[in-house]
């Protein structure tokens, strides 16, 4: 979460505004390229919440929810350029998700994380319909996870 002027807390280490942008006023927005929209998905709701705060330091449009069907609803009014979910969620697990989107939005970029290890027979699901998404093993640090979106923009 964040204290103090900027800086946020994310696995113990403090992150301020890790890429050098300058908050931007509504005037400035509209010569400005849209933000990239990412929905953070993470029945966690301190990480979900983190997670968001972080990116949105970063410069994406970040949305959060904290259950699968609950992303689907958001997703179909946000329609994000990126899909971060958890694996291992109630109702519906993050590949399950990252299927319904990649269905409804083949454009969205999808990166699944988790911190537990086991998951392999969820990741297999995906698999078997023909569909293999990026893993990132949680925790993940804030520059990391930054850089590997920022990387999935190119």
């Amino acid at each position: 979460m964040g204290i103090g002027s900027g800086s946020i807390y994310f696995g113990g280490e403090s992150v301020s505004n890790p890429t050098g942008d300058q908050p931007r006023d509504a005037e400035t927005s509209e010569t400005q390229p849209a933000k990239p929209r990412i929905l953070i998905v993470d029945d966690e709701k301190l990480i979900a919440d983190t997670c968001a705060e972080i990116l949105q330091q970063a410069g994406f449009h970040a949305q959060t929810a904290y259950d699968g069907w609950v992303a689907l609803e958001i997703a179909a009014e946000f329609q994000p350029d990126y899909l971060l979910t958890d694996v291992l969620m109630p109702r519906m697990n993050g590949v399950e998700l990252a299927i319904a989107v990649s269905k409804m939005w083949p454009a969205t970029r999808i990166l699944l994380f988790s911190g537990q290890a086991g998951i392999s027979q969820t990741l297999l699901q995906g698999h078997e319909q023909g569909y293999e998404f990026e893993l990132v093993a949680k925790p993940v640090h804030p520059i990391k996870l930054i850089e590997r979106l920022q990387k999935q923009q190119s």
